[in-house]
């Protein structure tokens, strides 16, 4: 790789991008919605309504089932699913094919890398050190550690912390990565195989790539031709 990525800061998006983290969230979810007798939601039904939180996939899983879901029962559902999520926050999530050793090889290379991810702070600090990838970031910043998390660029500028003073791309999945980007003015790399509910290929990105391990030469190429 080339050693220019010594002055690169790099933040990434987590769910989707870094961690498959779909299989727990949707037990989670099914744990949540049991009490009420709804059927079990398949994970692969409500992949792509992962990165629009806890409360769109509560509020999906009654809708299919016809029931209606006043709002203080919601709130309730939300904070019972965050406080089991919590509880047990890694049990089937994994990091995605390439991850840990285009990480390490990345940090090497003296790259800055970052987490920048609309979950709570907590959730994304706890799930990374039970994963064992905590160790690869300077600052894990989730949507409360932020006063303007994604789609804002301020969300990137605290996770990387400067304001893209030294070159930067965002790494990320969906739609609030590519508008935080945009609003930064840095270039964005978008994995295909995350949680969008739209094709990635739409949203005018630098690069779309099929896997992480396509990473380094991704970014090779970008900091050849943008900085």
């Amino acid at each position: 790789m080339n050693s220019a990525l010594n002055t690169l800061s790099i933040s990434f998006d987590l769910d989707g991008t870094l961690v498959d983290t779909a299989p727990d969230l949707i037990r989670v979810l099914n744990l949540v919605i049991k009490d009420d007798n709804l059927p079990e939601v398949p994970v692969e039904s409500a992949r792509q309504l992962i990165g629009y939180g806890a409360m769109a996939l509560i509020k999906k899983a009654y809708e299919t089932a016809n029931i209606l879901l006043d709002d203080d029962k919601a709130e309730i559902l939300q904070k019972k699913f965050f406080q089991l999520y919590t509880d047990d926050i890694s049990s089937l999530s994994t990091p995605y094919f390439g991850v840990e050793e285009v990480l390490a090889q990345l940090k090497r290379k003296g790259a800055k890398l970052s987490v920048c991810t609309n979950k709570p702070g907590d959730m994304a600090r706890s799930l990374l050190e039970q994963l064992d990838l905590a160790k690869f970031f300077d600052r894990i910043i989730g949507f409360d550690d932020t006063k303007s998390p994604k789609p804002a660029a301020q969300h990137i500028f605290d996770a990387i912390g400067h304001r893209a003073a030294t070159p930067t791309i965002m790494i990320g999945d969906g739609a609030p990565d590519v508008y935080a980007a945009k609003a930064a003015k840095i270039p964005i790399i978008l994995m295909s195989y995350g949680y969008s509910p739209v094709s990635v290929h739409t949203f005018g990105a630098d690069r779309v790539l099929r896997s992480f391990r396509e990473l380094p030469s991704a970014l090779n190429e970008i900091m050849e031709n943008r900085f």
